[in-house]
């Protein structure tokens, strides 16, 4: 396997600011799954109104463009304004949006091996080799 140097790595690295966004944008994500969940378990065929389908769209499109890098933000839809999706088609597209943001926590924000117990996110600003 070849390892990619540091210098390669680090323009994809996200900035301190798309990491302080990106945590914010993890709750607000978290919060609005739990909602949409409970929809959908009362009625999953229900159809979101227009001001929902706004307002999860505003937290989905920062969330893809902090992603704009990562392979998984190809596969991430907004939620349909035109044909207002159901509350279980809403939890579909919501929780890819859940995997792909915990997919790139995992990628960098690790346990650095030089401070021990400490996890630290690898930034352009502070880029760490794990």
């Amino acid at each position: 396997m070849v390892k990619k140097s540091l210098k390669s790595v680090e323009q994809y690295l996200p900035s301190q600011a798309e990491v302080e966004k990106y945590e914010m944008l993890e709750k607000l994500l978290t919060s609005i799954y739990n909602e949409m969940k409970e929809f959908s378990k009362k009625k999953p065929e229900e159809l979101l109104n227009k001001f929902k389908v706004t307002n999860v769209n505003r937290v989905l499109v920062q969330i893809k463009e902090i992603m704009k890098n990562e392979p998984t933000n190809d596969f991430l839809d907004l939620l349909d304004e035109e044909s207002l999706p159901s509350n279980s088609d809403s939890i579909l597209i919501i929780g890819q949006f859940q995997a792909a943001m915990e997919q790139f926590r995992s990628k960098y924000y690790r346990t650095y091996s030089h401070v021990y117990g400490n996890n630290v996110w690898s930034t352009k600003e502070s880029p760490k080799e794990f």
